[in-house]
């Protein structure tokens, strides 16, 4: 197994690792003293008290042992490389000898330590894989979810409810932005109504029931901000791939934590990278003033998971299962129930819900702007992008 093949996202001891793996590279996985040096770096972390690891790139640590080259895909990416299908360098068995092994280890230290995947696999069935029978992974990231890339409540239903069904009755994890991909602003904002798709895709984040990843900035509304200039690129997938490949360098941008020359991040005159514009209005400093900012709407919703049994503990049912507009689910606990409905166009929408006792009353848990408290759980009035999160009497 080559030394590169394991990166654990953690300040891990990496001078140990790497030469281990490097001055010894006719050990695989099958040698005990492969496990014993991979157990060793892992109790080392843990006896100076982390609380888990998260692992990167999982799918991809093994190789298929007679080398075998994977084959051609038609096309080429933006780096002029032929595309190709990871069938022997992808999701090998070997993976989940790994993610058990690293689980044994962590499960004989207190505090329930927690093992995150990055596991960018092709459906909900081969994620659902690595949970295992409950001895792989507590929470492999669902990039099914963050990759949809468009506003549909269609295809949100339909996946959020496959994850909810997975056969290993694994805990959801939910992300929509992280440090590869451009953020949530843009990549769903229609240019007009993008503060309200923001707070729409922050409800959908944490009033369904699972794990919910936040990446910072998205609770401002911080914007993916790239290089203009080939020469102002740092990120390697950039300088290769550019123009077509602009890096990851635009969602890496500086956190904005107040209206000043650099968002309260440095007192460089030139840092890192740059901060974007859209920092005087989106930080910390300002947004935390203004009610009705993303920030504060985060703050709302976090409260409400807290306060709430069924959001923070509940089980997750889907309502109004054929609503093209509209993404509505009821979070039940033992003595409340929740409705949030979630309105993904820019027109005013009605939402008829057909579930048993709709003519209850609902109770105004939190809403943003454009539509009227309810009635009935019969009918929810929503307004354009709209969120309404009501308890049920």
């Amino acid at each position: 197994m080559e030394h590169s093949a394991w990166t654990l996202d953690a300040r891990t001891n990496q001078y140990y690792y790497h030469y281990f793996y490097t001055q010894q590279p006719d050990l695989n996985w099958r040698n005990p003293e492969v496990h014993k040096a991979m157990d060793g770096v892992l109790e080392f972390w843990m006896n100076h008290g982390v609380a888990g690891f998260r692992i990167d790139a999982v799918s991809r640590l093994f190789e298929d042992s007679g080398l075998h080259d994977d084959p051609y895909l038609p096309g080429y990416n933006v780096y002029g490389d032929r595309n190709i299908e990871h069938e022997y360098t992808d999701n090998l068995p070997e993976v989940h000898d790994v993610l058990k092994e690293v689980r044994r280890v962590v499960d004989r230290y207190p505090g329930d330590p927690v093992l995150v995947t990055e596991a960018d696999e092709p459906n909900i069935e081969e994620l659902t894989k690595m949970y295992g029978s409950g001895d792989e992974v507590q929470l492999p990231m669902d990039f099914q979810i963050a990759d949809v890339n468009e506003l549909s409540a269609t295809r949100f239903r339909d996946l959020f409810n496959q994850v909810e069904n997975n056969s290993a009755h694994g805990q959801p994890e939910y992300f929509f932005s992280n440090h590869d991909q451009p953020r949530q602003w843009d990549r769903y904002g229609d240019g007009k109504h993008n503060e309200q798709i923001a707070k729409l895709m922050a409800a959908l984040l944490l009033a369904t029931r699972g794990t919910p990843q936040m990446y910072y900035g998205e609770e401002l509304g911080m914007r993916t901000t790239d290089p203009v200039r080939i020469e102002d690129v740092h990120d390697p997938i950039g300088k290769i791939g550019s123009p077509k490949e602009k890096g990851r360098d635009g969602e890496r941008t500086p956190m904005q934590w107040d209206g000043s020359a650099e968002a309260g991040f440095t007192t460089s005159a030139k840092p890192g990278l740059p901060v974007p514009p859209s920092a005087a209005q989106y930080n910390v400093e300002t947004e935390r003033k203004d009610t009705d900012s993303i920030f504060n709407c985060y703050k709302r919703l976090l409260a409400l998971r807290k306060s709430e049994p069924a959001l923070r503990d509940g089980s997750y049912e889907s309502v109004s299962d054929t609503d093209p507009n509209v993404f509505a689910f009821l979070r039940r606990s033992d003595d409340s129930t929740v409705l949030v409905t979630l309105n993904f166009t820019a027109e005013a929408q009605t939402v008829k819900l057909a579930i048993p006792g709709r003519d209850r009353k609902v109770k105004t848990l939190l809403k943003t702007p454009g539509a009227a408290d309810p009635e009935s759980l019969g009918q929810i009035p929503s307004g354009p992008f709209g969120v309404y999160i009501g308890k049920v009497h």
